[in-house]
């Protein structure tokens, strides 16, 4: 059985990935590295740090060493330290979001980014620019801070944090073709959304289909080294 290691900065973002690998991947082994102190920091320095940086770094190799065959970051906060842990991790580290801002940019040029915690909607909207630009795509991002929102829902009181963010996710949806989640926190709230003329797109989902992706990749590359390596040379 194929082992997938997810790195997560707060238990949140637990059980909402857990259930996609169920649904999507019920064939690989999960193992969960939960470290709530990195998000706690970036949101007390109100960008990434080098220490953060570098935690998130010796999670990644701790993976790898743990034999994992992918990664997975599930934090846009930090989602920036996962790129730079890709040039010296033998593994593929596939971000949380990489997919679902591909997808608003392909969607339409006005993007809305919803976010609860401030940290987050930087990296974010750098992320989105960036697919932007690699597909030659001209684009405009409205952010938006659901503020008192992430507070809420870590004082318990989920029921005030769905409030805070149905109303923002609305207010945007009126000046943009797309709405991204920027955390995972919120993607259980987009069956009970009311009814929006753009549509709202999430991570978890997107971000384990491409762990999927990856891994079939993987697989495919491998079986074609094999089978040229097995033809032997050409006769001359």
């Amino acid at each position: 059985m194929k082992t997938v290691v997810v790195v997560h900065t707060g238990p949140v973002s637990v059980d909402p990935i857990k259930e996609q690998f169920r649904k999507i991947m019920p064939d690989v082994r999960v193992v969960n590295i939960m470290d709530d102190s990195l998000l706690n920091d970036v949101m007390a320095a109100g960008h990434l740090t080098e220490a953060v940086t570098g935690r998130i770094l010796s999670y990644m190799q701790l993976g790898q060493q743990m034999g994992a065959v992918a990664l997975l970051n599930a934090c846009s906060s930090v989602g920036e330290a996962a790129s730079a842990a890709r040039l010296s991790i033998g593994i593929p580290i596939i971000k949380i979001d990489e997919a679902m801002a591909e997808q608003a940019v392909a969607t339409g040029p006005r993007v809305g980014v919803v976010a609860t915690v401030r940290s987050t909607l930087d990296p974010t909207v750098r992320l989105i620019e960036a697919k932007a630009a690699a597909a030659g795509r001209s684009i405009k991002v409205t952010e938006a801070l659901a503020e008192g929102a992430f507070q809420a829902l870590l004082d318990g009181n989920s029921e005030r944090h769905d409030d805070i963010v149905r109303g923002t996710i609305q207010a945007v949806s009126e000046q943009v073709d797309v709405i991204v989640l920027a955390q995972v926190s919120m993607a259980r709230l987009i069956p009970a959304l009311p009814d929006l003329k753009v549509p709202v797109l999430s991570s978890p989902q997107s971000g384990v289909e491409a762990v999927r992706a990856t891994l079939v990749g993987a697989d495919r590359a491998g079986l074609e080294s094999l089978l040229n390596s097995s033809r032997g040379p050409a006769c001359l």
